[in-house]
């Protein structure tokens, strides 16, 4: 069953088209990767989706049931507001009731005309049945456990969103949705500014959901893992390929050489019959114009279907080539471990051992200090203790991921040219074009171009050095999918030394012959790529699980004793608010026989009320009572077994 249809859109903006006879229909329960590169049209489409963009032509239609969810980029842009505040904005409607309901019921105990008084309490009835309709009563219990439920701790609900890591944002917007009652979620780049772990947590949560999504994401490997169709955007239009990232790779190369196949072979049949047609002609004979006129409908049929295949999306093609040869021993480090301003280490006791040619990641989530150990290796941060020991004969090159290298004043060609003042214009041109910075494009100023621009001069710097030890600060940051396999190939053919900090599986898994993954108390090695640690990290993980646990059974006994006591205090006070509770219930009773009451509906009423949540109130402590009376039962028959061993 079609949960989205999507025909013949278009859309543009001025003379520039974006969009062009976009079609496709998606399932129920369908998982779909959107691709294409930076600027091919994959937000505005889902802009469209949206309805925030209106299409030039064609119709987007949604089945009944659908409950759209937009997850993009950039949300949450509210930092003052805590986690539970964030989320509690899906619930906007329903809080604007409850404060039209308080306004209302501080206008009624000011005593208002009788005529006044029947209007607001009609809209009271009325906006309290819509209140509870909608899920009013539990929306805030509702909002608590979906953070919780997301990994959120108790005390976190009240973090500001501005301290929030980027993991923990991306959470705000999932439970932002589900509470929204999304079945169709459209999520742009979710893995961005996310660590490892945060990842492999949103592949599970997706690899689970029940529901419809459309997913645009550069990163490879999680395509893989939640995705079992490919949309692919390219030419304006979109193509649709069955299964995941790898498969539709594997598809498309395989659809590009059969129409490129077809192609030729039209054009050798086109040329052979108009070799026929001109023989024809030499001989000029009657009977040779009617082979002609038959030859040449048959290549007006050729050409009307003849289609050129699409010219590849331009991309990076580029090689790093070290200058000279480094000695075999690259980088030692021993012992080192970092802290700011005397507060607790970053991190301590790493140890780091690379050899020449070696291609070595280094992964950890979020703050756990990857950069810093990076700037310790450039000699720009001192440890507090431990050493760095460079090898003879190392030429470094260094990518940062915050590109606060590049000058913003500056022009792209300046940026690179008075960096080799040697080169001529030809040759900086020519090298800037490799990066896809043509024509004009070289005198962009730097402070004006995007993060996928700015990363490709980075990248163009490094290539010039001709470094034979690299250090790569999440390389693959702002890249698209075809910049990110430039990247690889050229990093695959590196003849230097690679360390790299990187949270993209999909490079790890083509590079890596070592990992390091850096914790608060060392860097553990790894040998082999992404799916190798995987491996070995789940092994360890099992075997901590099953190994035998030493049972203090001093301590135990006392977690006991606390806990019999605990509950002992607990039946106490609940006894306690029980005779409270009947002691107050009984005084209203008595309170609604006095004659002075019986005529003045409103005391009555009021009275009524408070007796019947008494009573509730009343039944609910009773059963609280018979459930911890019964947990203390067992307890104590408990402690006999204790004293026994």
């Amino acid at each position: 069953m079609a949960i989205l249809t999507v025909h013949n859109i278009a859309q543009s903006f001025g003379e520039e088209t974006i969009l062009k006879q976009v079609t496709f229909e998606m399932q129920k329960g369908e998982h779909i990767g959107l691709v294409g590169v930076n600027g091919s049209g994959k937000t505005t489409l889902f802009k469209v989706l949206t309805g925030e963009y209106t299409p030039d032509t064609g119709s987007v239609v949604y089945a009944k049931e659908t409950i759209l969810g937009y997850m993009e980029q950039h949300v949450c842009r509210d930092f003052e507001k805590t986690a539970f505040e964030e989320v509690m904005t899906v619930f906007s409607s329903l809080l604007s009731i409850e404060q039209q309901l308080d306004k209302l019921s501080r206008q009624l105990s000011g005593s208002p005309p009788e005529t006044e008084m029947h209007r607001l309490i009609a809209k009271q009835t009325e906006l309290n049945d819509r209140f509870v309709a909608e899920g009013g009563l539990t929306c805030r219990s509702r909002a608590r456990s979906a953070l919780m439920g997301l990994g959120f701790s108790e005390a976190q609900l009240e973090n500001k969103v501005g301290v929030l890591s980027g993991g923990q944002k991306a959470k705000l917007q999932l439970a932002k949705m589900l509470l929204g009652g999304a079945n169709l979620l459209l999520l742009d780049e979710p893995t961005n500014h996310l660590d490892i772990l945060s990842v492999e947590w949103l592949e599970e949560f997706l690899k689970n959901y029940t529901g419809s999504y459309i997913v645009i994401s550069h990163d490879r490997y999680f395509l893989d893992k939640v995705t079992s169709r490919t949309l692919e955007m390219e030419g304006k239009t979109l193509t649709s390929y069955k299964g995941n990232y790898s498969t539709y790779l594997k598809l498309r190369a395989e659809k590009r050489l059969s129409m490129e196949r077809v192609y030729e072979n039209t054009q050798k049949e086109i040329g052979r019959l108009e070799g026929i047609i001109e023989q024809q002609r030499r001989w000029n004979q009657e009977r040779n114009y009617v082979t002609i006129a038959s030859k040449q409908k048959a290549i007006d049929r050729l050409e009307a279907t003849l289609e050129k295949p699409e010219a590849e999306p331009d991309s990076i093609k580029f090689r790093f080539k070290a200058s000279r040869r480094s000695g075999n021993d690259v980088l030692t480090a021993e012992n080192l471990s970092l802290s700011f301003d005397g507060g607790e280490p970053l991190f301590q006791h790493v140890d780091l051992e690379i050899k020449r040619g070696e291609k070595i990641f280094l992964i950890g989530p979020n703050g756990c200090g990857k950069t810093s150990l990076f700037k310790i290796l450039l000699e720009q941060y001192r440890p507090n203790t431990g050493f760095v020991r460079l090898g003879a004969g190392i030429d470094l090159g260094y990518y940062e991921q915050s590109q606060l290298s590049l000058h913003d004043e500056k022009t792209v060609i300046d940026e690179i040219w008075d960096l080799h003042p040697q080169m001529t214009q030809t040759e900086v041109r020519s090298a800037l074009a490799v990066f896809l910075f043509r024509g004009e494009d070289v005198f962009k100023p730097i402070g004006g171009l995007s993060g996928g621009e700015r990363a490709r001069v980075l990248l163009l710097k490094l290539m010039l050095s001709k470094a034979n030890f690299l250090l790569l600060d999440e390389p693959t940051n702002h890249l698209d999918i075809g910049s990110c396999e430039a990247l690889e190939d050229a990093l695959s053919g590196y003849d230097g030394t690679l360390f790299v900090v990187s949270h993209d599986r999909y490079l790890i898994n083509k590079l890596a012959d070592k990992v390091y993954a850096l914790g608060k108390d060392g860097a553990r090695l790894y040998l082999g790529n992404y799916d190798a640690y995987l491996e070995k990290r789940e092994a360890e993980e099992e075997q901590k699980a099953a190994a035998p646990q030493k049972v203090n059974l001093y301590r135990l006994r006392k977690e006991h004793e606390a806990g019999v006591r605990k509950k002992r205090s607990a039946l106490a006070r609940l006894e306690k608010e029980i005779e409270e509770n009947d002691l107050a219930r009984q005084a209203l009773e008595e309170h609604l026989q006095d004659p002075g009451i019986a005529s003045d509906y409103e005391a009555i009423s009021e009275t009524s009320e408070k007796i019947t949540r008494l009573q509730e109130a009343s039944d609910s402590l009773l059963q609280e009572w018979t459930s911890l009376s019964e947990e203390l039962e067992a307890l104590e028959k408990e402690a006999t077994q204790w004293d026994s061993k």
